[in-house]
């Protein structure tokens, strides 16, 4: 009798793709890529998944790398799973290990082919300012005080328009990027007010290093009247990050979602799962 080969004597452990919504606080982490020196994201949702399963190896990959003290409401990632926590169990088994700033919504499984980056055909972030004169507390840790003068969200809204379309946005990329070009397509931006806070929000086949934070900075240099609308659009259509200086902070960033050609979770779960902020009082620049 042949002796079969052992390949086939042992059975391979069946793979699942397992997809996971995500949020988080950036505040504490450097950031969602693992980094040597300080904790990331990525890195403790791996150690907290390999905990559960010990026997195969964790890679997290994201929809979106976010920066270092940078939130998310919908953040999208995946790894392989071949234990035996149900695909509707990945929430609940993650939610009682990960530390408190760290949830995960809910869980799916999907084809092994299915990418939570490259199967993305859109990312979607928000950023708020927070225009008043007094400092709030509340609103600290969500957005970027900027008191200084009154902003014109019009202004801002006109320069930003201008962005849409498939182009060269290097003047919106910070040193230390990997990607072959600087070429994306911004597919919407939009800009409210209400009271003293601005709302600005900017959708994206994908981002650069550092672009959201970059391309706010200037847009507030816009609204305070220290940068014209037609200067604006000469920095970054002739690529002149050398006077692209100041970058907004990363607590007033968050990433809202990433989008796919299906459904990939529970639509009322991922779709704007950060809470929007509302002062009934006004208490504007010029009071100051």
């Amino acid at each position: 009798m042949a002796i079969r080969p052992v390949e086939e004597i042992i059975q391979k452990p069946l793979v699942k793709r397992i997809a996971l919504s995500i949020q988080y606080q950036g505040t504490d982490f450097c950031g969602w890529q693992r980094q040597k020196t300080a904790g990331s994201v990525q890195e403790t949702i791996e150690k907290t998944i390999f905990s559960l399963e010990p026997f195969y190896p964790i890679k997290l990959v994201a929809a979106g790398r976010t920066d270092s003290g940078v939130h998310a409401a919908g953040q999208v990632a995946h790894f392989d799973s071949v234990g035996q926590v149900p695909v509707n169990r990945w929430p609940a088994a993650l939610n009682g290990r990960l530390p408190s700033s760290i949830r995960v919504r809910d869980s799916s499984e999907q084809k092994s082919d299915w990418h939570a980056c490259y199967s993305a055909q859109f990312r979607r972030y928000r950023y708020t300012i927070y225009n008043g004169c007094t400092p709030n507390l509340f609103l600290e840790p969500w957005s970027w005080h900027r008191y200084q003068y009154a902003l014109d969200e019009n202004l801002m809204l006109e320069a930003a328009s201008g962005l849409i379309g498939y182009f060269d946005f290097s003047a919106f990329q910070r040193s230390g990027s990997n990607r072959n070009n600087s070429f994306t397509t911004i597919q919407e931006v939009r800009l409210s007010r209400k009271g003293d806070l601005l709302v600005f929000e900017i959708q994206a086949s994908g981002f650069l290093y550092g672009m959201v934070r970059l391309l706010v900075g200037q847009l507030v240099l816009v609204g305070e009247g220290k940068l014209s609308i037609k200067d604006f659009e000469k920095r970054w259509k002739d690529k002149l990050r050398s006077e692209v200086k100041e970058a907004a902070p990363a607590r007033g960033l968050c990433f809202l979602r990433a989008g796919y050609k299906e459904p990939v979770f529970r639509d009322k779960i991922v779709f704007d799962s950060f809470p929007g902020f509302s002062l009934l009082t006004s208490d504007p620049p010029s009071k100051c």
